[in-house]
């Protein structure tokens, strides 16, 4: 008991090996396997729903309220007592353009285009990049590369900017929303099975411990059907 007392409900005790983050994707229904026939809208309507209610608390709007405008392209380190509350910078949900679900309210999907999003597991204290920021690819997992022709990312070129980092923790970083990649995969084969990696890449990411399939990376199936 009195040693509980002397740990800190903010911060960890240590934090000089902080391991890499790993990642996941939305939507996230049914395991790590999107599949739907575009001709048919209960198939994929599940995804395009589930997309809507993720990005609710990114709309530009409450963006707006509850978070500030930050300079981009650095860190947002904020000093004072570790028990103030940190102010979070905006990803308002327009950034993600095309996959932002507000022209196109089902994310590419009635088109057989879906928008996928990427986002980084927090970590308290993490810089990533160490100074540069990370960026998204993607690839066929296995199988013949030209199965994905084409992915379009968001926003930018496919990169988390400096400027949400580092995450201070729940207690004080109430409003932080999790900055996002976007993924359109505008030009997948029809009617098959495309086993897809995508990776995180920059100083400091692990992206290849066969152990951990989520550690810098995560791959996931798309099926999808005309």
């Amino acid at each position: 008991y009195v040693m509980l007392l002397t740990l800190s409900p903010y911060t960890p005790t240590y934090r000089d090996r902080v391991s890499p983050p790993g990642v996941m994707i939305r939507p996230y229904l049914n395991g790590l396997t999107i599949a739907f026939n575009v001709s048919q809208p209960s198939t994929w309507q599940p995804y395009v729903d589930s997309m809507h209610q993720f990005l609710a608390a990114y709309d530009d709007k409450v963006q707006e309220e509850k978070n500030i405008e930050c300079v981009s392209g650095q860190y947002f380190i904020q000093g004072g007592n570790e028990s103030e509350e940190k102010k979070a910078c905006q990803f308002k949900r327009s950034l993600l353009q095309n996959c932002s679900g507000i022209e196109d309210p089902t994310f590419g999907y009635s088109k057989g285009q879906p928008c996928i999003l990427l986002k980084m597991n927090r970590i308290i204290g993490y810089r990533p990049g160490a100074g540069v920021p990370v960026s998204v690819g993607c690839k066929v997992q296995k199988g013949n590369e030209s199965n994905l022709r084409s992915v379009d990312f968001y926003p930018g070129n496919g990169t988390f900017d400096l400027m949400y980092y580092p995450y201070y923790g729940k207690i004080t970083h109430v409003n932080y929303t999790s900055p996002l990649v976007a993924m359109h995969f505008t030009d997948v084969k029809k009617n098959y099975l495309v086993p897809i990696q995508c990776s995180l890449n920059g100083k400091g990411i692990i992206n290849d411990v066969n152990s951990d399939r989520f550690l810098g990376r995560i791959i996931f199936t798309l099926s999808i059907g005309k």
